[in-house]
């Protein structure tokens, strides 16, 4: 009986040590799997933290160039507002368009409904300044009854008779053009924008002369002592001067009486705008504005 009861502890001895040995090596391999899972997590999270500094980096690398694309489009903004762009389709800031604006603002509304383009427009703003520059300097008045003006849009032609600004068959310029140069001059200096052309005409009859050739030296003189004149003692820019002699060849009369010949000796002025240098102007006085 004894035996039987060893024999039954012995057994489950065996059988709780069996047990255990194999729940013991269960739990090993469990942990060894669980280190191994745990390394490869580690791993993954340390590629994931690596990945999510790159993005990081790069977000700011791009919010970076934002910033700077923004500074940058406000700066080209601004400079818009003041720059102007002047091609033939005619391109103008919005700075520029407000002062255009407001210069079109004192002219009638029925030449502004006959300015179908900004080149009309601009052509309309400088025909009103030359001409507000001509009546303040009274250079169309009833006195200068040997001066003929017209006006044809934003060209002005001034045509002087020969008797006011020369004697006969010479270029030297009389006394007597005294006041109306200086009455030119003030319209010239107070419109910069302008570029003018001073014409000389004759009649045709022949001269020659130690110092004149023919009609063509003659003609040609005369502008440039009016041009000299217009530099030297009244202060006009020379580089807005050009000086231009046509001979007898475009008469206003035939030369077949001394009054047409009379005509016909005569000085054209023509005032003539220079789009880019008026562009220009608006530019400059908006610099000193701001």
């Amino acid at each position: 009986m004894l035996k039987k009861v060893i024999a039954v502890i012995v057994l489950a001895t065996l059988v709780t040590s069996c047990v255990s040995k194999k729940k013991y090596l269960e739990l090993e391999q469990n942990l060894t799997d669980t280190k191994g899972q745990l390394q490869k997590t580690t791993i993954e999270k340390e590629g994931l933290e690596a990945k999510v500094t790159e993005i990081n980096k790069r977000v700011a690398e791009y919010n970076s160039k934002i910033n700077s694309l923004k500074q940058e489009t406000s700066s080209l903004k601004q400079e818009s507002d003041k720059k102007i762009e002047y091609k033939e389709g005619a391109v103008i800031s919005n700075d520029m368009r407000s002062k255009l604006n407001s210069t079109l603002a004192n002219v009638s509304p029925e030449q502004l409904a006959g300015a179908k383009t900004l080149k009309d427009s601009m052509n309309l703003a400088i025909s009103y300044k030359l001409k507000k520059s001509m009546t303040e300097n009274q250079l169309n008045s009833d006195q200068d009854i040997d001066i003929d003006v017209n006006i044809d849009k934003t060209v002005v032609m001034i045509t002087v008779a020969d008797s006011l600004l020369f004697n006969t068959a010479s270029y030297r310029v009389s006394n007597k053009a005294n006041s109306f140069l200086k009455k030119l001059a003030g319209v010239i200096n107070s419109e910069p924008s302008m570029d003018v052309m001073i014409e000389g005409h004759t009649d045709s009859r022949g001269i020659h002369t130690d110092k004149i050739h023919d009609n063509w030296d003659l003609s040609v003189k005369r502008a440039t002592s009016i041009v000299r004149l217009l530099q030297n003692k009244h202060k006009v820019d020379p580089s807005r001067l050009i000086p231009s002699g046509r001979s007898s060849y475009i008469p206003l009369e035939d030369n077949s009486t001394r009054q047409n010949r009379a005509r016909n000796r005569r000085t054209n002025i023509i005032i003539m705008p220079n789009i880019n240098k008026f562009f220009a102007l608006l530019a400059d006085e908006e610099v000193v504005k701001n």
